[in-house]
């Protein structure tokens, strides 16, 4: 059902609340986005960092205090688009809700960050595991010990997604990935989880566990819940973003965001 699915489709489905689960796999080929809404007095110092560090928060889309349609969907609503959102409040959070109509408000600043999902389908294509859609998990989600470039009082570590293949598949996915520049590019690191300070990875801090089979490493790509933890580095009287693995899906196509 989900490949079959256009993006305004998903988004109306997720809008009635008839899709509540993780968006990997969904409308294969299409854009998929990590939200960040916040007060506009810190919007530039969040912009900053996300310009500083590229790689985990490659910029889709900002738009203008109190407006919630994206130029990448238009028709779209940030606030009940998404299957579920965490809400924050002086840098804690809060609760998780299905729709944030009642929080977002004139003052908030709407960013849309790229995706790793959104190359899952070039991977597919090429006969690459994507060991989270085979096994209907959230994708595995580790803060590493990788400091990412400060921005005014904003500051955290580097997230990374993973997911387990073999070493010569690791070498096939750097040459598709490395060319969804807007969408994490090639991964940040291959190999020995503790290198990049992760201790277990059986232990995820979002997301789920998935199994790496004999022969297989892990292969970890940048990740957008970077900016999440950025954006909550400082107590913000409110802050909105996605829950984790549960992202925006644009009407953008995955090519469109490729270097040829």
């Amino acid at each position: 059902m989900a490949a079959e699915l256009t993006p305004r489709e998903l988004r109306d489905l997720i809008r009635k609340r008839q899709w509540t689960q993780p968006t990997s796999g969904a409308s294969k080929g299409y854009i998929q986005a990590n939200l960040v809404m916040m007060p506009q007095e810190q919007a530039f110092n969040f912009l900053l960092f996300c310009v500083r560090n590229p790689k985990p928060c490659p910029l889709l889309d900002v738009l203008e205090p109190g407006k919630f349609e994206p130029t990448i969907a238009p028709g779209a609503d940030l606030r009940t688009d998404l299957p579920r959102y965490r809400i924050y409040e002086n840098g804690r959070l809060k609760t998780e809700v299905p729709d944030v109509s009642a929080y977002a408000h004139s003052g908030m600043v709407s960013f849309l960050l790229g995706c790793s999902f959104s190359f899952e389908n070039a991977m597919l294509a090429a006969g690459l595991p994507i060991r989270n859609i085979e096994e209907g998990k959230n994708v595995s989600m580790y803060v590493t010990s990788r400091d990412c470039r400060p921005a005014g009082p904003f500051t955290s570590k580097l997230v990374v997604t993973m997911r387990p293949m073999t070493p010569q598949q690791a070498v096939r996915a750097v040459q598709i990935t490395t060319r969804f520049h807007l969408t994490h590019g090639a991964p940040v690191h291959i190999g020995d989880h503790r290198e990049i300070g992760i201790r277990d990875l059986a232990t995820p801090e979002f997301g789920d566990p998935v199994t790496i089979r004999a022969g297989e490493i892990p292969v970890f790509w940048a990740c957008g819940v970077t900016s999440q933890l950025a954006a909550t580095s400082v107590p913000l009287p409110l802050v909105i973003t996605h829950s984790p693995g549960h992202m925006f899906v644009s009407d953008l196509k995955d090519e469109d965001l490729t270097i040829l």
